[in-house]
């Protein structure tokens, strides 16, 4: 996306929270606290960072939910309807949005954070002919990888429009935003060189990933993978492999040496687990859509990212 537009694309959400200060509920403390909902956990903790306690945040996917296949309820028709601004990853990713939003007849502004950031396609995977020609019919349709947050840099781009946003909504805490917006890039920054120095411990000939389905693109991108398989047809979670789909991504695993397959925490790996010992492979739980429990190995963005590299850097060097 060209700077200009990106910048044009900014001013107008920017221009659509202007219209929407929070006047109402000032009380001794100041301006009440923005609702603020996020769709996924992950999108959630990175508001979380720069809104803070300055914020009334509410996260509609449940910890370990599949996003792809999410079903909200009334009660989540209800938080979306209170809600003064909504943070969505966007780029196709939560396609129970609209109805939502149409149900709840709202005032709320929704922001996608993908806008700005340079989306990829999906890839057509080499191994599977039928499979190549099923990803370019969704190219054509104009299916966009939404896992932009597998990179960091993409993270700090989030960032931005958050902090934007949120000041815009409530331009008394617009110093609080900006100093925890402040601070959180620079961990950004560091999770980035961290994820570098330790990448270079895994040759780059055994930087090959086979993952459930096309997740790790933006990722692979930034840090030098290749994505030489997908065991679930299509772009989402939803879909199922034929029996020669699974044959033909057996064989690229044995060709290739893959020495393992990586599957969402979101995703039952039955199917991922028998093709692991078909071929020797080993199977690695990873998060990608969803944190872990509060506690957890992955229960932030930044924790969720460490314990993945760490996970491929044990499983691939």
């Amino acid at each position: 996306m060209r700077p200009w537009l990106r910048w044009i694309l900014m001013a107008g959400i920017i221009g659509l929270a202007a219209c929407r200060p929070v006047d109402a509920g000032r009380g001794a403390e100041g301006p009440s606290r923005l609702r603020v909902v996020a769709t996924t956990s992950i999108v959630g903790d990175v508001v979380r960072q720069i809104g803070g306690d300055a914020i009334a945040l509410t996260v509609l996917l449940p910890v370990g939910a599949d996003p792809h296949a999410f079903e909200p309820s009334p009660q989540d028709v209800a938080r979306v309807a209170e809600a003064d601004v909504i943070f969505a990853a966007g780029a196709g990713l939560e396609r129970f949005l609209d109805p939502v939003l149409q149900q709840a007849e709202g005032k709320a502004v929704r922001v996608e954070l993908a806008e700005g950031i340079p989306l990829r396609p999906f890839e057509a995977m080499a191994h599977s002919e039928e499979h190549a020609e099923g990803e370019a019919a969704h190219h054509e349709h104009g299916e966009w990888d939404p896992h932009v947050w597998l990179d960091p840099i993409n993270v700090i781009t989030w960032t931005h429009t958050i902090e934007a946003t949120l000041s815009q909504l409530d331009p008394a805490r617009a110093d609080r935003y900006r100093r925890n917006a402040e601070a959180y890039r620079a961990q950004l920054r560091e999770l980035d060189a961290w994820i570098r120095e330790q990448v270079s411990q895994i040759p780059p000939e055994r930087r090959k990933l086979v993952t459930e389905h096309q997740v790790f693109g933006y990722f692979a991108h930034r840090y030098g993978f290749e994505q030489v398989g997908v065991i679930l047809p299509g772009v989402s979670t939803v879909a199922q492999p034929s029996a020669q789909e699974i044959a033909v991504l057996e064989e690229t695993i044995r060709a290739l040496g893959v020495r393992a397959i990586f599957v969402s925490s979101t995703v039952d790996p039955a199917l991922a687990r028998r093709i692991a010992e078909d071929t020797g492979a080993r199977l690695v739980r990873v998060y990608v859509d969803s944190l872990s429990e509060p506690g957890g190995e992955a229960d932030s963005y930044i924790r969720m990212m460490r314990y993945n590299v760490q996970q491929m850097v044990e499983a691939l060097r």
